[in-house]
């Protein structure tokens, strides 16, 4: 019922932005310290570093199977993916049930969260001003990939 891979650019939507990783990133790595930044009060440093960080390796473990796409809307709000924000989306992994992803719905693209019980299959939005999509077989449905990651710069 759930198509994984189609060509990436059969349901281009010129108001989405689309890009791919490089072939062949120049490594990136930047040094990841141990201790955890608590997001309230503040407390003393630790001096240890963990080790190093490659955001190419942490964010992109399949390059030929990983694109980004720029988000538009509010619909995941709630999942913490707001407009502007960058998807990391990678084909390689398996789309379950909870997965968040990018999907084409009657030649349309969107981010939302994937309901899957029980014979029923769900677009399901993180904010509830957007309605779900049921999705029923007059409906055509395509995953594109799973969101892996976000980034957005503050």
């Amino acid at each position: 019922m759930l198509a994984r891979m189609i060509e990436l650019n059969k349901y281009r939507n010129p108001k989405l932005d689309l890009w791919r990783p490089a072939v062949n990133p120049m490594a990136l790595a930047r040094p990841l310290f141990s201790s955890p930044v608590p997001a309230g009060f503040p407390s003393p440093a630790d001096d240890y570093l963990e080790g190093e960080l490659d955001l190419n390796d942490y964010f992109v473990p399949h390059p030929a199977a990983t694109f980004y796409v720029r988000v538009t809307g509010e619909s995941m709000t709630g999942a913490g993916i707001f407009p502007g924000d960058i998807l990391i989306v990678d084909r390689a992994l398996e789309a379950r049930h909870g997965s968040i992803v990018i999907a084409v719905v009657n030649n349309e693209l969107t981010v939302k969260r994937l309901y899957q019980k029980g014979g029923v299959v769900e677009l399901r939005p993180e904010n509830p001003a957007f309605p779900v999509m049921a999705c029923g077989s007059e409906m055509e449905l395509v995953i594109w990939g799973v969101v892996s990651g976000v980034t957005r710069k503050l």
